[in-house]
């Protein structure tokens, strides 16, 4: 993981994942650690970067479908992360489930 750690933070899973970004799905990494999922895109993708979402913040978690061009849904392998400001995220990665229950395990701790 590029990004630093905060004092007392640990990194509890990583793994391959696409952040839908508009009509790009965005290549690169997933990190949930015991403060906030970090997304760190692979620096060949148009729209690269680093995006962070506290775990405070998260108000909701719902599997969907990952979507062609950001409309035509092609399979169910995606997790919508959404924020108490309403802000979604949707991340297509392996093991969905598994994912979402490890945020809400680290989000009430």
């Amino acid at each position: 993981m590029k990004t630093e750690l905060r004092q007392g933070e640990q990194i509890v899973k990583e793994g391959a994942a696409n952040l839908q970004k508009n009509i790009e799905t965005v290549g690169g990494k997933l990190y949930l650690t015991s403060q906030r999922l970090v997304f760190e895109a692979h620096k060949i993708n148009i729209q690269g970067g680093r995006t962070e979402v506290e775990l405070s913040n998260i108000q909701s978690l719902r599997p969907c479908w990952t979507r062609f061009l950001g409309l035509i849904p092609l399979f169910p392998n995606s997790l919508a992360v959404f924020t108490k400001q309403g802000k979604e995220y949707r991340f297509v990665l392996s093991g969905r489930h598994a994912w979402a229950a490890a945020i809400e395990e680290q989000r009430k701790r």
